[in-house]
């Protein structure tokens, strides 16, 4: 006897068609696009973004290839909740102290999460890359900044922009970027970017 998938679980159809919509439309991809990427056809996809059929596990798959996920990250089999916390002694940390720069990363490092929070500390001259650094982030990321502590300078794309406690700054981080502290105090900004979301 097979056991009934209860509504709101991972391999309710409801839920698996949900996801399929949201990461699709997370990576800009039109139905005959993922289509074309899967080998599923368009109408079937449809059929599994509203929850009107349940995929068998070879189509979730090809559904899962076609959107760059294994299939345990489409269907969230290697999650272990719906909620994660990161405690503040388990942070992915990183820098580069020659140039005066410290990082954490502050959320989890979930497969198919598509954005990323991290928080950096910029000593008096610091700065997160130097000038002829190539870009770090995938092409279509986007970043986001808070300045929360000191000033800073964004420079991208060869432009400059000052920036104070408070200020919030977004744009294109498949530009080349980087930050710098010019002030005499330590700077604190948190970034969160997010992967994939501007194609050409």
């Amino acid at each position: 006897m097979v056991a009934e998938v209860t509504r709101g679980h991972p391999l309710d159809p409801a839920v698996i068609g949900a996801r399929v919509k949201a990461l699709r439309e997370a990576s800009s991809l039109s139905l005959r696009e993922l289509a074309g990427r899967c080998g599923v056809s368009a109408p079937m996809l449809s059929q599994v973004e509203r929850g009107e059929t349940s995929p068998t596990l070879a189509v979730a798959a090809r559904i899962a290839s076609g959107l760059e996920l294994r299939l345990s990250q489409l269907l969230r089999l290697d999650e272990d909740g719906a909620v994660t916390v990161v405690r503040a002694g388990d942070r992915r940390r990183g820098g580069n102290p020659r140039r005066g720069h410290r990082f954490e990363v502050l959320s989890s490092p979930q497969p198919g999460q598509r954005a990323e929070l991290s928080r950096h500390t910029l000593a008096p001259g610091g700065a997160t890359g130097a000038a002829d650094d190539p870009p770090m982030h995938e092409p279509g990321s986007r970043e986001t900044a808070l300045i929360e502590r000191g000033s800073v300078v964004l420079v991208c794309d060869g432009h400059r922009h000052a920036l104070g406690e408070g200020d919030c700054v977004t744009f294109d981080a498949d530009l080349p970027h980087r930050f710098e502290n010019p002030a005499g105090e330590e700077a604190v900004f948190l970034a969160v970017v997010s992967a994939g979301l501007r194609r050409s």
